[in-house]
């Protein structure tokens, strides 16, 4: 009955004995393989300014339930204003900015459209007659993105 935990007891002092001698030239010396000066530091990667800003830009927009109203309308359960239809599109302008710029995945050519200036009235205009297409790329990338 008491073998059995002196048995146990002994075998961990006996790992940590060969552990904790593993480094050193000696049974209780110090390590002379083991200072400072032979870690060499890892340089930290260099992150784009561009890249920091479009992350944040996309983390505002999704904390303010962009994109679960996107997929809400895209079940035909709300209904977007013109707003969230902007914000939709500026939405997906970032992920495909931060795409380009930031991954080593790159978006097709069809999914990345380009940027054209447009007045703010007539930006509007267009925004409302291309609702319709907008829920219906944005039911299908949610449709897409689930397993």
């Amino acid at each position: 009955m008491l073998v059995r935990p002196l048995l146990v007891a002994t075998s961990f002092a006996a790992a940590a004995l060969l552990a904790g001698c593993a480094d050193t030239p000696s049974l209780f010396g110090n390590s002379a393989n083991l200072t400072t000066a032979s870690v060499t530091p890892v340089a930290a990667p260099k992150v784009d300014p561009a890249c920091t800003a479009l992350t944040a830009q996309i983390d505002s927009l999704r904390k303010e339930g962009i994109a679960d109203k996107i997929e809400k309308a895209s079940l035909k359960k709300y209904k977007m204003t013109t707003a969230e239809l902007v914000k939709a599109d500026q939405l997906n302008k970032s992920n495909a900015d931060f795409q380009t710029k930031c991954t080593s995945y790159k978006p097709s050519v069809a999914a990345v459209a380009a940027p054209t200036a447009v007045p703010a009235p007539a930006a509007a205009a267009a925004i409302k007659a291309a609702a319709p297409a907008v829920k219906e790329a944005a039911a299908a990338a949610v449709s897409a993105a689930k397993p």
